[in-house]
């Protein structure tokens, strides 16, 4: 049996509650690798060009207000 099936038999078994506090829990830990990615992106510059193409856009007028 995998780690991940391993994982997965282990949810099953959880309770209600435990389930709850998992899916908290891995939403969080999600969210900080998300965060992580885009943090490394900008440092690397991978976000430069979509930022540029947006700020002329909004220059020229093309956006909207939220």
């Amino acid at each position: 049996m995998t780690s991940l099936e391993k994982i997965e038999k282990a949810i099953t078994a959880l309770s209600p509650e435990d389930l709850r506090k998992l899916a908290t829990w891995f939403a969080e830990f999600h969210g900080d690798l998300w965060d992580q990615q885009i943090e490394d992106d900008v440092k690397a510059g991978r976000l430069d060009k979509l930022a540029d193409e947006a700020l002329a856009h909004h220059r020229s007028g093309r956006t909207s207000p939220l």
